[in-house]
């Protein structure tokens, strides 16, 4: 009794030396975390929307063109262990500023691109922030809402990333097809200015937030099953890679549709995202795997019907909605498993998340571009898809479901 009524003093006294922000200054600080995922997102998917059109104005074919949109990805890929690492000691709020203001450069590199290598370098030099701002962010928002909703807390960040799918990159492709591909990079570099702002006005200022020691994040990459849960979100969640970047010939070739409906398909999928990350931040907290297998499995379906009826615009159009929000149910619990098994290094896990889902951007595009290169057709992409969430799935179930590091956080 005593050693409680110690405690309890104690946290009283902590929390008169450090009040406990608001209920409008949390909204504030998820906000801005958000509005940073956002401009990440819109940056990321809008270049799938202009895919069409920097191939004509750099003067290469499509299968040439995903050679940008892989750069991105590998650079979140290399990126994210890399910038975490090396910021390692740093305040989480200091590390968010940094990595938008690489950001913000990288953007406007790409908005000066005059061939194809400049752009993949730029694009390269924009992706090099994704992974270590998720971490960072998912840890700030972790902070915020409180323990034991580590799934909730990384879903809020991603929401600004979904709603970018909804948004953002169909408005930037918009603005690409009427004033040009690279105007579309300019605005993503003026929306990342005004989320630096944000973050530099609503991230709390606290040592809550201090950095911790390079070898202790190290230590959460010697083990095995952290390895095998990125293995699973990179060739499970290629799926939506297989098929978000070839959204506009699937809209304009395979259904014959007006290139004016390519961001109205775009939409759809952001709004499917949106809807998916909720419900699997959700289920992320409360069961060990379940999220993540009816995500796959579900997706399997879909994709399914997509890749056999897709030319058809009454499938094309619900499947677009129907593939984001599969997929996107199974990440939070991605996210919530790889921290489970290295708790001890959760700005390093949210990143090589994000890593793992861009290996994910790279082989989902690398494989649909090349069932498409055998000429076997514009849908041949989403089987290809298909596949890859299917290996991912297995690998789940057969390695990953039945360890104990699976019980809920």
């Amino acid at each position: 009794m005593l050693t409680r009524a110690y405690a309890a003093q104690c946290a009283a006294a902590e929390a008169k030396a450090s009040p406990v922000p608001g209920q409008r200054s949390h909204g504030l600080t998820l906000f801005a975390l958000a509005l940073g995922s956002f401009s990440i997102g819109t940056s990321e998917f809008a270049s799938m929307g202009v895919l069409q059109l920097f191939c004509t104005s750099l003067g290469v074919d499509i299968p040439v063109a995903t050679h940008a949109i892989t750069a991105y990805a590998m650079g979140v890929v290399v990126g994210a262990p890399l910038v975490t690492l090396a910021a390692a000691h740093l305040n989480r709020r200091s590390l968010l500023l940094w990595l938008m203001g690489l950001f913000i450069a990288g953007n406007l590199l790409s908005a000066a691109a005059t061939n194809i290598e400049m752009l993949a370098a730029a694009r390269f030099i924009s992706g090099m922030p994704q992974g270590a701002y998720f971490g960072a962010g998912a840890v700030v928002a972790s902070y915020i809402v409180g323990p034991g909703r580590s799934g909730k807390a990384f879903s809020l960040v991603m929401t600004g990333l979904t709603v970018a799918t909804i948004v953002g990159s169909p408005l930037a492709t918009f603005l690409g097809q009427n004033l040009g591909w690279r105007d579309t990079y300019i605005t993503v570099a003026g929306v990342a200015a005004l989320a630096f702002a944000a973050l530099w006005c609503w991230v709390p200022r606290t040592d809550a937030l201090r950095g911790g020691s390079v070898t202790r994040e190290l230590g959460a990459l010697r083990k095995p099953m952290v390895w095998v849960m990125m293995a699973v979100a990179a060739l499970g969640v290629a799926s939506i890679f297989a098929v978000y970047t070839f959204i506009g010939p699937f809209v304009t070739d395979a259904a014959s549709l007006d290139p004016a409906v390519i961001p109205i398909a775009l939409a759809l999928f952001g709004i499917g995202m949106t809807t998916g990350n909720l419900i699997g931040g959700r289920l992320a907290d409360r069961y060990a795997g379940f999220g993540l297998i009816i995500g796959f499995g579900s997706a399997l379906v879909v994709l399914a019907i997509l890749a056999s009826y897709g030319a058809n615009v009454w499938v094309l159009m619900p499947a677009m909605f129907g593939v984001g929000a599969t997929m996107m149910i199974a990440i939070p619990t991605i996210q919530v498993r790889l921290t489970g098994f290295a708790p001890e290094a959760p700005t390093l896990m949210g990143a090589m998340n994000l890593a793992s889902l861009n290996v994910a951007n790279a082989v989902g595009a690398w494989a649909g571009g090349l069932a498409i290169g055998a000429g076997l057709g514009l849908l041949s992409a989403v089987w290809a898809g298909l596949g890859l969430t299917l290996t991912g799935l297995l690998l789940f179930v057969l390695v990953v479901a039945g360890t104990r590091r699976l019980a809920p956080a």
